[in-house]
Order: C-alpha cells, then sequence, then structure tokens
C-alpha cells in the first residue's frame, strides 16, 4: 500500500506537466506575470496616417491606388469592422477557461474559553486554540479527467488533562480523480467549445475580408464618382461659354438690325439654364469630394479637410475594355468570395452543435477515485496526575513522516448515475441546432444564388460599356465635325 501511496504522489506531480495545450501552467517563471498582465488594447484612437506622403503644392495628389491604401488605412468602416475580429481571438482565449489549473489555501484560527461542568472536561474552565490550513490544486483536462491534490493540516492545544497529546498535529494528503463515462466522455465534448471558438474566429476574419473588399469598391467608386463630376463641371463650363459666345454674336446681330428683338431673349435664357447648370455641378462637385475625404480619412484633421484634391487617374481607358467569360468569372467568385467561407464555418459549427447536443442526450455517469494519507504529531502526554508531564516530545515533522510514510490510507471509489427522465432543454438544444443548420444551409445557397446574379450584371454592364464607348466614340466624332461645319 505504501508503493502505492507514493505511486499515485509522483502521478499526480507529473499530471501538471502533461497538461492540454492552449491552458496555463502552473508553476511557471512567467506565470505571475501572465496572471496579472492585461490585454494590449489601445483605448486612444489615433488621427489619419499617411496623408502626408501625397501632399503636392497644397493639394492631396492621388492615384487609385492611393486612394485604396489610405482607406485601408483611415476608413472608419474599416476599423469598426474590425473589432469582431478581435472579439473572437479572445473569445478563443476564454473557451480555454475550463482547463485553466486552480490553486487555492486558507488558513483560520480560533482561540476559545469555555466554563466546563464535569470533571469529565478535564479543567475547570476549558482553554483551546485551534490553527488550520489547507492548500488545494484541481486541473480539468481536454479528456473530460479531472483530478484535485489538496492539503491539509491543523494544530489543537488545548488545557485539559486528558488530552494525549498536546498541542496536537493531524494532516491529510488527499487524492481524487474524476472521468465522465458517458456524456462528456472523451476529447470531442470538452474540445468542442474551443473548436467552435476557433471557428468563429475564422468566420469574423472572413467577414472582416468581405467587409474590406465592400470599402475598397466604396473608396474606388467614390473616386471615379469625383472624377466624373469634376469632367462634368468642366463640360458644362466650357458649353456654357459657348452660350455666351453665341449670346454675344445674337447680340451684335441684333445692333445690326439682322436679328429680330425675340430671338435675343431666347440666347440670354440659354446663357442663364447653363449658368444654373454650373453652380449645380460645382455643388455636385463639393458633395462627391467630401464623400471621398471621408472614404479616406482626410475629414479626420482639419487641415487636410480644407485641401483641394488632384486626382491623377484619366477617366479613358487604356486600350480595349477586358471582357471575360462568364462561367469563368462565376467559377472564380464562387472560390475566392469570403462570404462563402464565413457560412461554411458556419455550417462546421452547426455540424459541431449537433453532435454536442447529441452528446448532452446521453445519460450522466461518473466515476470517481478517491485516496488519502493521514498522519499525527505532537507532544505525547500521560493522562495520570494533574500535570501530566512530556512523554514523546513530537511536531510537525512527525506527521508529515506519517503522511508520506502512507500508514494509515483511506481509499475508494464513487460511481454516479443520473439519468433525466424527461430531458426536455437537451432535446430543445438539439432541435435548434438541426433547425440551425437548415437556416445556415439556405443562407449558403441565397448567397450563391446573389453572388451568381452579382457576376452575370458585371459581365454584361462590361460588355454593354463596350458597345456603348464605341457608339459614344462615333456621337462625339460627328459632334465634332457639325461643330466645324
Amino acid at each position: 500500500m505504501r508503493r502505492y501511496g507514493r505511486f499515485l504522489v509522483g502521478l499526480f506531480l507529473i499530471l501538471p506537466a502533461v497538461s492540454p495545450a492552449g491552458g496555463q501552467t502552473f508553476p511557471t517563471p512567467q506565470y505571475f506575470e501572465q496572471l496579472m498582465s492585461r490585454p494590449e488594447v489601445s483605448s486612444q484612437l489615433g488621427g489619419p496616417e499617411g496623408l502626408r506622403d501625397y501632399l503636392v503644392d497644397g493639394k492631396l495628389r492621388l492615384a487609385l491606388a492611393d486612394s485604396i491604401r489610405l482607406a485601408l488605412l483611415n476608413n472608419t468602416d474599416v476599423r469598426l469592422n474590425q473589432v469582431p475580429v478581435e472579439q473572437a481571438r479572445f473569445a478563443v482565449q476564454r473557451a480555454y477557461q475550463p482547463f485553466d489549473p486552480v490553486a487555492a489555501s486558507n488558513f483560520n484560527t480560533t482561540r476559545s474559553t469555555q466554563p466546563t461542568f464535569t470533571q469529565l472536561a478535564g479543567a475547570p474552565t476549558l482553554s483551546s486554540l485551534s490553527q488550520g490550513a489547507t492548500i488545494d490544486y484541481s486541473q480539468t483536462f481536454q479528456t473530460g479527467t479531472r483530478y484535485e491534490v489538496g492539503f491539509n493540516a491543523s494544530k489543537l492545544s488545548t488545557n485539559t488533562i486528558f488530552a494525549t497529546f498536546n498541542p496536537s498535529i493531524f494532516s491529510n494528503l488527499n487524492f481524487s480523480v474524476t472521468q465522465p463515462l458517458l456524456r462528456n466522455r472523451g476529447i470531442f465534448p470538452n474540445r468542442a467549445p474551443i473548436v467552435i471558438a476557433q471557428r468563429n474566429l475564422k468566420q469574423s476574419r472572413a467577414t472582416f475580408e468581405s467587409q474590406i473588399n465592400d470599402s475598397i469598391l466604396q473608396a474606388v467608386t467614390e473616386y471615379w464618382a469625383v472624377v466624373q463630376a469634376r469632367e462634368t463641371l468642366e463640360v458644362l463650363r466650357k458649353s456654357q461659354e459657348a452660350a455666351e459666345a453665341s449670346y454675344n454674336r445674337d447680340k451684335r446681330a441684333l445692333e445690326l438690325g439682322a436679328l429680330p428683338p425675340l430671338d435675343i431673349y431666347r440666347s440670354e435664357s440659354e446663357v442663364a439654364t447653363r449658368r444654373v447648370a454650373v453652380i449645380q455641378a460645382e455643388y455636385f462637385l463639393k458633395q462627391t469630394e467630401d464623400l471621398f475625404r471621408r472614404a479616406i480619412g482626410a475629414d479626420l484633421d482639419p487641415y487636410f479637410r480644407a485641401l483641394d484634391l488632384d486626382l491623377v487617374e484619366k477617366a479613358e481607358p487604356a486600350g480595349e475594355l477586358f471582357l471575360m467569360d462568364a462561367q469563368t468569372a462565376l467559377e472564380r467568385a464562387l472560390a475566392r468570395r469570403p462570404e462563402l467561407e464565413a457560412l461554411r464555418q458556419q455550417l462546421a459549427n452547426n455540424e459541431t452543435s449537433l453532435r454536442l447536443a447529441h452528446n448532452r442526450l446521453e445519460p450522466d455517469l461518473t466515476l470517481t477515485g478517491i485516496y488519502s494519507a493521514s498522519g499525527l504529531g505532537g507532544n505525547q502526554l500521560s493522562t495520570t496526575g494533574s500535570q501530566p508531564p512530556v512523554l514523546t516530545r513530537g511536531g510537525f515533522g512527525d506527521a508529515l513522516g506519517q503522511v508520506f510514510g502512507f500508514g494509515f490510507p483511506t481509499y475508494g471509489f464513487t460511481a454516479q448515475l443520473t439519468l433525466p427522465i424527461k430531458n426536455r432543454a437537451a432535446q430543445a438544444d438539439l432541435g435548434s441546432a438541426l433547425v440551425g443548420r437548415r437556416h445556415n444551409l439556405y443562407l449558403l445557397r441565397q448567397a450563391k444564388q446573389a453572388i451568381t446574379q452579382e457576376v452575370s450584371n458585371a459581365v454584361h454592364q462590361l460588355e454593354e460599356a463596350k458597345l456603348s464607348m464605341a457608339a459614344a466614340k462615333i456621337a462625339r466624332d460627328l459632334a465634332q465635325k457639325t461643330l466645324e461645319a
């Protein structure tokens, strides 16, 4: 039995060394530093970055690629969309909490003085001093196994003449191991929350990538909106100049008597109409520029908000427009779109939740084994006479010697079975998991349908743009010839 006790001590000492990956281990040199450290998450919002690199002659000179880069650096929506990824990362860390070891200690002391009513108390006034201390250590493994090691010691000093040991020191070393045999047995049900949290992190990253794509598209769209508004304003200004030139000719013709007086009003009306169009275009350009400044974060700093924009990309495409086969584009989209990856991760979590719900329908059967060793120490006294002499002096070392000598063992096991008559909560969880899986399957199908429609529209719009540009060039050439004639 003593060999068995020593074997248990060695086993429990090496168990922390094989603790599951991702859980804390104790003791380690960095344990308390890691325990007391706080996550490094800044609460300060920084200003816009990189804008000064594009400052040329008092203007923000930007190409399209520069605008995308600044949007990824400074756009507030991008930063907000990144927050769920950070939260999911901490959720993964939280999922390891059930496997964190726990150490607890306690010390207490009590002094008591009581009157006695019988000589059997051993003293006219019974006085005692009781002191106790406990140290416990416990940990759960990813297999569901839970072990506990506890050591407790107590010291009792009294003035009764009947005490055989005074002071008396008791100590105990306790071991226990609990293993689920049905529900929560094995690695899967215990690691399932970790696996789900890790997939949630992947899902958050995929969602963030999709939102990044949307932010890039927004920056590109607003960049070209500014270019289009600028070019439109330039065309309207030239149109106004042409109308003013026509008005001046009509006015001269009126002075020479070659034009009826009523015709000059038509020329004045045309100049006024085109002036209204120019004013509207000027303010529309300001609005589109403000939207673009917000997209790249220039509105966060008063200095950069007041700067003019110099967008250097040309609206005219270089060479022929690129065309793509619709089927090829669809295959690439279905393989690369992050929205689909996010839904696939969610479906994988649904399958894990289903297996976990099935596991929780099983009966709860646990097996617990216990082993403890006891020891006693102190000054052994004679119980004869009013002032008993000390026969053998002892102390805490004697108690420890008996404990680790395993001469006074206690051991046993307990099997506990919990069988719910009606486990409605687990049945509801299983049903919810089944419904959740079907819901996400529909979401996946819906996303594929939407992507198919988006790809088809994009291909058709590209083809339409190519044909429209070719027809517009012909119309422009004819208009130029008409103007020259």
